[in-house]
């Protein structure tokens, strides 16, 4: 079953008082499941903001990266995700590749908790962000912050190394070293 937004019970800020257990979500975060590849490629599709890959992909890294992938859960639907791998080359370094929440759930600092999650053991974080993406930059930077460590920022594909004309040149963050 797809996210849904507009039947997603609206979310509380955590300033607003609960008026009672029903009015809380219930929020996880755990591993992604082969079951929740489609739900991370609609979240993509419906983002608006990140390049939308082959529902295929969203499937293999579910299936064989689950252990570097994560999914958010309110109250039984999948409600934002992040993608990752390990990088061959630097086994201690966690390289994420997309990081998505449903629109209805934002401003519950769920694409922190998923960053959170799924770098516990790595020393670094990498992603690549393009300049106009704010969301992105501002998660990175504050989950650096948080940590205390260090945020570098560097070159990495420029607009002409990609074979599809149209794409923005991705820029390298490099978070780390974090406590493991």
């Amino acid at each position: 079953m797809p996210p849904t937004t507009s039947a997603t019970p609206r979310a509380l800020s955590d300033s607003e008082p609960a008026t009672g257990p029903a009015t809380r979500p219930h929020i996880a975060v755990r591993p992604a499941t082969l079951e929740d590849g489609g739900h991370m490629w609609r979240l993509a599709r419906d983002s608006g903001a990140l390049d939308l890959n082959t529902s295929y992909a969203y499937l293999l890294f579910a299936r064989d990266f689950s252990r570097t992938c994560r999914v958010a859960v309110v109250d039984g639907e999948v409600a934002g995700f992040v993608l990752g791998y390990r990088r061959p080359d630097a086994p201690d370094t966690l390289f994420v590749w997309q990081v998505a929440v449903d629109p209805a759930q934002r401003g519950r600092q769920l694409a922190g908790r998923l960053l959170a999650d799924v770098s516990a053991g790595v020393r670094f974080v990498e992603a690549s962000i393009t300049a106009d993406n704010a969301a992105s930059q501002r998660l990175f930077e504050r989950f650096a912050q948080e940590r205390g460590v260090a945020l570098e920022r560097a070159d990495f594909f420029s607009s002409t190394d990609f074979p599809d004309a149209g794409h923005e040149t991705e820029g390298l963050v490099r978070i780390g070293p974090l406590d493991r």
